[in-house]
C-alpha cells in the first residue's frame, strides 16, 4: 500500500458512524457546553465574596451564601461531566467496535493475493493501534476542540466586559500560541504516522517468530531473532521517542506562554487596582479566568496531537478499506448447481501465469472431470499442481471460458456457492487455536456427534483418541502445535470430509501419514465418496495415494505431461512409473512390503 499525504479529510469515512450517534453526541455537547458554564461563573462568586470581605464589615452569612452557590454549581458541573463522559466517550467506544468489526469483515473478503503482499502483523497493527488513535479523536479530539473553543471565547469576553484595558495586555501572547499550534501539528502527524509504521513493523517479526517457533527452536536461532526484534524495537522507540521530544516541546512552550499572561495580569492588573478601576475581587476574578484559559491553550496541544494521530491512523485505515478485492463475484454471478450430465470439473486450453511472473504457472491445459471420478495429480514440485486447484475455487482468477464447473465457467459462479462445493484438506493442515472437535467441526454447524465420530472413523483419528489427555475437547494449541504431522493431517482430512462436500479435495494430505493409516484413509474416504457419486480430487506426491485414482494427470511445468488410468501409466514407463519403482525400492530398502502388490504402485 502507498503512503498518501495525511489531512483531517481522512475522516471523511467516518462520518457515518458519527451520523449514527449523532444524538449522544449533540447531548454530550449540550452537557460539556453546561459545564462550562457553570464553571464560568465560579469566578465571580470567588469576586463577590473577596470584594465583600475587602470592605470590613460584612456578615458571614453573606459569604455562606456565596459559598453554597459555589457548592451547588460544583455538583451541577461534576454531574454534568459524568453526563458528557459517557455520552461521549460510551459513542466513541461504540464506533471503536463497529469500525474494528467492519474493518474485519472487510479483510476477511479479500483475496488471497492480498495476504500475500501485507504481513499480518501490519494489518493487526492497523486494528488495534491505528483503531485506538481514531477512537481517541472521536473522543477527548472532539472534547477538547470543543471544550477549548467555547472556554476560550466565553472567558475572553467576561474578561473583556470586567476590564477591557487589563484584558487587551494579559491576551498579548496568546498569537504566540496560535502559531505554535500550527507548527507543531503538522510535524506531529509526520512522526506519528512514522511511529504507527514502526510498530507495525515490529508487531510483523513478534507474529512471524513466534509462528514460526518451531523451525527457531530447531535451528537454535533464539540470539538472531533477540537481536532482529531489538533492532525493529528501537525503531519504534527512536520514532515515538521523536514524537514525545516535539510533543514535549509543546507544552512548556505552552506553559510558558501562560505564565506570561499571568504576570501581565500581575502587573496591569495591580495597577489598576491601586489607581482604583478595579476592586480587589475583580483581580481575583481575572486571575481565576486567565488560569482558566490555560485550559483551552494546554487542550488545544492535545487536540492537535490527537487529531493529527486519528488522521494518521485513520489514513493507513482507508487504505485498507480502499482496497478493493481482486476476485469478486461478477454482475449476474449464478449459484445455480448446473445442468446434469455435463462434467464436474472441465478444463478448456487452461494457460495462467501469475501478475508479474515472466512464465506460465500453467499452460494449455485440457482435462474433463465426470461426476463420481477419483482424480489424481502427480508432479514435481512447482509443476502447477496447487496453482490448478486454486483455479478451481477461484482463489486466482483464471481467463475467461478456462475452467467450468458443472458447466458454468467459474468466473460466472457466485463466489460462496462455488467454494460451497468443495470441501479441502490443505497442503499445511491449519489448525486453529481450539478443541479437536471445534476443529473437525467448524465448517459445520450441527450439533450431532455422530458425524464427528464418523468423519474421525474415516480420517483414522479415532485410533487416537484414547491418547489424548481430554479426548474431543483436548485443546490443539495455535496452528495445531501440540498435535504431530499426521495427526494434524488427519484432523485435517476429518474436518473436510465432515462436510460431505461435491468436490473433495486432498491436497498432499498424506505426506506425514505411515502406509498403513493411508490405506484405512483412502479405503475408508474413497469407498464412501464412490456409492455417493461424488468427484474426489487428490494431489500426491506418493504413488500408492494415486493406485486407487480412476484417471491421474502428472504435470509438468505447467503442462499436462501424463494422463490415463494408473495401469496405464506404469506401462508407459515415463515419470509415473519411475516414481512408482523408487518409491517401491524406498519401501523394500526400508523394510516395509507394499501391501497391495503390483496394483498398488
Amino acid at each position: 500500500m502507498q503512503q498518501k499525504k495525511i489531512s483531517v479529510g481522512e475522516f471523511k469515512a467516518i462520518f457515518p458512524y458519527l451520523k449514527k450517534y449523532r444524538v449522544q453526541y449533540l447531548l454530550g455537547f449540550l452537557c460539556l457546553v453546561a459545564v462550562d458554564a457553570a464553571q464560568a461563573v465560579i469566578p465571580l462568586y470567588i469576586r463577590g465574596a473577596v470584594d465583600l470581605i475587602t470592605q470590613g464589615s460584612f456578615r458571614w452569612f453573606s459569604v455562606f451564601r456565596y459559598c453554597a452557590a459555589m457548592l451547588i454549581t460544583m455538583f451541577f458541573i461534576a454531574s454534568g461531566r459524568f453526563l458528557w463522559r459517557n455520552f461521549i466517550h460510551g459513542s466513541s467506544r461504540r464506533i471503536e467496535a463497529e469500525l474494528r468489526e467492519d474493518l474485519f469483515a472487510h479483510l476477511l473478503k479479500m483475496s488471497y493475493d492480498f495476504y500475500q503482499k501485507n504481513k499480518i502483523g501490519d494489518l493487526m497493527a492497523r486494528a488495534i493501534n491505528d483503531i485506538g488513535a481514531v477512537r481517541n479523536s472521536l473522543s477527548w479530539g472532539l472534547v477538547t476542540l470543543v471544550d477549548g473553543t467555547i472556554m476560550a471565547a466565553a472567558i475572553l469576553v467576561i474578561i473583556f466586559i470586567q476590564d477591557a484595558e487589563t484584558a487587551a495586555m494579559a491576551i498579548l501572547p496568546l498569537p504566540l500560541v496560535t502559531l505554535a499550534i500550527v507548527f507543531f501539528g503538522r510535524a506531529m502527524g509526520k512522526r506519528f504516522h512514522r511511529a504507527q509504521e514502526t510498530y507495525s513493523a515490529m508487531s510483523d517479526t513478534v507474529q512471524e517468530t513466534f509462528a514460526g517457533i518451531r523451525v527457531v527452536k530447531s535451528f537454535v536461532k533464539e540470539p538472531w531473532f533477540n537481536k532482529k526484534f531489538a533492532a525493529v524495537n528501537d525503531d519504534y522507540r527512536d520514532a515515538n521517542m521523536n514524537l514525545v521530544k516535539l510533543y514535549g516541546g509543546f507544552f512548556p512552550l505552552v506553559s510558558f506562554l501562560a505564565g506570561l499572561t499571568t504576570l501581565i495580569l500581575l502587573f496591569a492588573g495591580g495597577r489598576r487596582v491601586v489607581l482604583g478601576y478595579l476592586t480587589p475581587g475583580g483581580l481575583v476574578a481575572l486571575f481565576s479566568y486567565l488560569q482558566m484559559l490555560i485550559w483551552p491553550l494546554m487542550g488545544a496541544g492535545f487536540m492537535v496531537n490527537m487529531i493529527q494521530r486519528g488522521a494518521a491512523g485513520m489514513a493507513r485505515i482507508n487504505e485498507v478499506f480502499r482496497t478493493e478485492p481482486g476476485i469478486q463475484n461478477l454482475e449476474g454471478a449464478s449459484s445455480a448447481p448446473g445442468r446434469p450430465g455435463l462434467p464436474e470439473i472441465e478444463l478448456r486450453g487452461l494457460s495462467f501465469a501469475y501478475p508479474g511472473s515472466g512464465s506460465l504457472a500453467l499452460g494449455n491445459v485440457t482435462l474433463s472431470v465426470s461426476g463420481g471420478t477419483i482424480l489424481g495429480i502427480l508432479g514435481r514440485t512447482g509443476s502447477g499442481k496447487s496453482t490448478l486447484l486454486k483455479t478451481f475455487v477461484r482463489m486466482v482468477d483464471p481467463p475467461p471460458g478456462s475452467v467450468f464447473i458443472r458447466g458454468l465457467d467459474v468466473r460466472l459462479w457466485d463466489l460462496p456457492a462455488l467454494r460451497g462445493l468443495f470441501g479441502v484438506s490443505p497442503q499445511d493442515s491449519y489448525l486453529f487455536s481450539d478443541t479437536i472437535k471445534n476443529n473437525i467441526g467448524y465448517g459445520t454447524e450441527a450439533a450431532d456427534s455422530a458425524p464427528l465420530e464418523k468423519a474421525a472413523g474415516l480420517s483414522a483419528l479415532d485410533r487416537d483418541m484414547e491418547n489424548f489427555n481430554a479426548g474431543w475437547e483436548t485443546l490443539v494449541g495455535e496452528r495445531g502445535l501440540t498435535l504431530s504431522g499426521g495427526q494434524k493431517q488427519r484432523v485435517a482430512i476429518a474436518r473436510a470430509v465432515l462436510l460431505q462436500p461435491e468436490i473433495l479435495v486432498l491436497d498432499d494430505s498424506f505426506s506425514a501419514v505411515d502406509a498403513e493409516t493411508e490405506r484405512r484413509i483412502l479405503t475408508g474416504v474413497l469407498g464412501e465418496r464412490k456409492a455417493a457419486g461424488r468427484t474426489t480430487v487428490i494431489v500426491s506426491h506418493k504413488v500408492s495415494a494415486l493406485s486407487a485414482a480412476d484417471r491421474v494427470v502428472v504435470l509438468e511445468d505447467g503442462k499436462i505431461a501424463e494422463y490415463g488410468t494408473p495401469e496405464e501409466l506404469l506401462r508407459a514407463g515415463k515419470f509415473f512409473a519411475r516414481m512408482a519403482e523408487l518409491q517401491r525400492l524406498g519401501d523394500v530398502l526400508s523394510g516395509e512390503t507394499p501391501e497391495r502388490g503390483a496394483a498398488r504402485v
